[in-house]
């Protein structure tokens, strides 16, 4: 059983193992410098795919260079149409080494300590502040296209007598 870990570098995800090299998308980091990989799953003697369990994965690599694809050459072509259109493109991709592939084991935070109370006295100095604050209602502002309407369409008015309703009387 081999230890190996699928990460996640620009939207696509890999398997790698200690001491692998992959070619990722081009990443900010420089060359020589120890990148930090996103874990997505994980698996040593047991299987860890739930995501508390994950962030005590810890995957580091090493940006061995920075280098660039093959060209690919795309051409567009509608046949009788006179429409012809080249291009090409070029994947700017770095190689990475990965270094350290392990399950560390991370202690449960320390709860935060709540802020202790107010004195009295300061509780009612705060209290007058907070109520003129509260008293005073906030001005909304209207938004540009809001304030003018067009104006409303008159009714439109009631059509003549037709020819044949004025020739039933005469």
């Amino acid at each position: 059983m081999s230890t190996y870990a699928v990460i996640e570098s620009g939207g696509k995800q890999y398997k790698v193992e200690q001491g692998t090299s992959l070619l990722v998308d081009r990443l900010s980091a420089e060359q020589g410098e120890k990148v930090a990989l996103r874990a997505v799953m994980f698996r040593d003697k047991e299987v860890v795919a739930e995501p508390k369990e994950l962030e005590k994965v810890k995957v580091e690599a090493t940006v061995a260079e920075h280098l660039r694809g093959p060209k690919i050459k795309v051409f567009k072509y509608k046949p009788k149409k006179g429409y012809r259109r080249r291009a090409g493109h070029r994947s700017e991709l770095t190689r990475l080494e990965v270094t350290e592939l392990k399950l560390g084991t991370r202690k449960a935070a320390a709860p935060k300590a709540e802020p202790k109370e107010k004195a009295p006295a300061e509780k009612a100095e705060a209290k007058p502040a907070e109520k003129k604050a509260a008293a005073k209602p906030k001005a909304k502002a209207k938004p540009k296209a809001a304030a003018k309407k067009p104006a409303a369409k008159k009714p439109a008015a009631k059509k003549a007598a037709t020819k044949k309703d004025s020739d039933d009387g005469s």
